[in-house]
């Protein structure tokens, strides 16, 4: 084993050894390897502890548990992209390896796409019946069988003790109480949405995973119950990265998701709660490769195939959606608007956030394309002193940045690698400030009207329909019919 030494390209498999949650301490630790290498521990730590798990809420954490196990993989599984894929200590059914066939493989498109990467027909993933020995062969013990309670001979926490995963039947419901964990990123639409169920009387916790300082601070502002669940990526994978692993974009939003499925079952509470727009469901054309989308595990076909999926699979009342997948990027920004109270506090620059890293000194980097968008798309519903105040610099009157721009109007570029709005939301917003006296005398603005917009069609120019509120969405049917007067008020 000490003489194993990372080789991209010689690697054979990927593995899925082994997960297990300590429900005293609320740490899980998700176990994966490559070919006959030193195992890659990764653990989640979920506050709260210690947890009182029994009968189908305990069968319903195991089948989380096991899921995160699955998706969480797609950190490692990049940095060598074998073309076997093992699970050993359970087995999966059909839709659960179709599930993680369409995550891997779509949310891998960006990296694939980077790396010069093929990865159609390479992701397979087993589906089985739940095997009966675990990886090294024997029965996993419970607890009293030859072991201390909660763990196995080998000192790692036990799988909950559960049903068998893929044996046809339906997720029952658990009695969930009726509370929301929404996901806070720190920047406007997690803010958006915390105000919208504040408003409508929901109960909710603000929850995010990792150690962002300037999150934490958004988090503090809102006033509410928070929930920081801890992450730590296996050391190995910052070693491979340095011997020549692949890398790049993740589908994060999704590993962030069944983190917090699995937190929401740990606190007994029926409500994952995330803020990804309609938006986010388009990526960026790219000639002679199609669509790819930085941002697929924030769109449409991620959402509703993992909460489907959780709620037949894992706890039928416990409830994912996106409260904005109604909504433009155009159609957030004038929501945020509303209220100032987070001004001096949101951010949605990337650059400030790393899963490891001090708080910013500076919200705002103003020269990426999160920056770049943030501003354009506030500025048709906020005061120009507001705007320029909240990011420090007026973005719209530096030449410098043109080519940020462009990119964001799609004019000879593509859309950003980024998660920011589709290129019809940006030319709106641009022709709406065209047309604008405190905004058209700036440099990129009266750029725009002179070589940009008398190649356009006026009449698709327009904000308004960009601000219609769509149908598509997994809003709980009791939420939604208040959530759309709440929006078009």
């Amino acid at each position: 084993m000490s003489e194993w030494k990372f080789r991209r390209d010689a690697i054979q498999a990927f593995r899925f050894v082994r997960c297990g949650l300590d429900p005293a301490t609320g740490v899980a630790q998700l176990v994966y390897a490559f070919d006959d290498g030193p195992e890659m521990i990764e653990t989640i730590t979920v506050p709260g502890a210690p947890f009182v798990l029994e009968g189908e809420r305990a069968a319903a954490v195991e089948r989380a548990l096991r899921l995160l196990h699955l998706i969480a993989g797609v950190s490692y599984y990049k940095a060598a992209v074998p073309g076997e894929i093992r699970i050993e200590s359970y087995g999966i059914d059909a839709d659960t390896a179709a599930l993680l066939e369409l995550i891997y493989l779509n949310g891998l498109g960006e990296f694939a796409y980077r790396n010069g990467l093929d990865l159609h027909g390479r992701i397979r993933f087993p589906s089985e019946k739940r095997p009966s020995s675990g990886p090294s062969g024997h029965l996993l013990p419970q607890a009293g069988e030859g072991t201390a309670a909660g763990a196995t001979d080998d000192g790692l926490p036990l799988p909950l003790a559960g049903e068998g995963w893929g044996e046809g039947a339906l997720a029952p419901a658990l009695g969930l109480r009726e509370h929301a964990l929404v996901a806070i990123g720190g920047g406007k639409d997690s803010l958006v949405s915390i105000e919208a169920l504040r408003t409508l009387g929901v109960d909710q916790t603000v929850s995010w995973i990792g150690g962002s300082q300037l999150i934490q601070a958004c988090a503090a502002r809102t006033g509410l119950p928070t929930l920081n669940v801890g992450r730590a990526l296996a050391p190995q994978l910052f070693d491979y990265n340095r011997e020549g692993a692949w890398n790049g974009h993740i589908p994060v939003t999704v590993v962030n998701s069944a983190i917090l499925v699995l937190a929401a079952l740990l606190h007994g509470v029926d409500q994952v709660v995330f803020s990804n727009e309609r938006s986010a469901s388009y990526g960026s054309m790219i000639e002679g490769t199609g669509e790819v989308n930085h941002q697929w595990s924030k769109g449409w076909a991620c959402e509703s195939a993992f909460g489907e999926y959780v709620e037949k699979h894992i706890a039928a009342d416990l409830h994912y959606y996106s409260l904005l997948r109604p909504l433009s990027e155009l159609a957030v920004a004038r929501q945020f608007t509303r209220t100032d109270r987070y001004d001096a506090h949101f951010s949605s620059c990337n650059r400030n956030f790393h899963i490891l890293g001090e708080r910013p000194t500076n919200r705002w980097c103003g020269v990426c394309p999160k920056c770049h968008f943030v501003f354009l798309a506030l500025a048709p519903f906020m005061s120009k002193p507001r705007l320029v105040g909240i990011l420090g610099r007026n973005l719209l009157d530096d030449p410098a940045q043109t080519a940020g721009y462009d990119a964001l109007l799609e004019y000879q570029d593509h859309k950003p690698f980024e998660c920011v709005g589709e290129g019809r939301e940006s030319r709106a917003a641009m022709a709406a400030l065209a047309a604008r006296p405190e905004w058209r005398e700036d440099a990129l603005v009266k750029r725009f009207a002179r070589e940009i917009l008398p190649q356009l069609d006026a009449d698709e120019l327009r904000i308004e329909p960009l601000l219609v509120l769509d149908d598509e969405q997994r809003i709980p049917p009791r939420l939604w019919e208040r959530l759309r007067a709440h929006f078009t008020t």
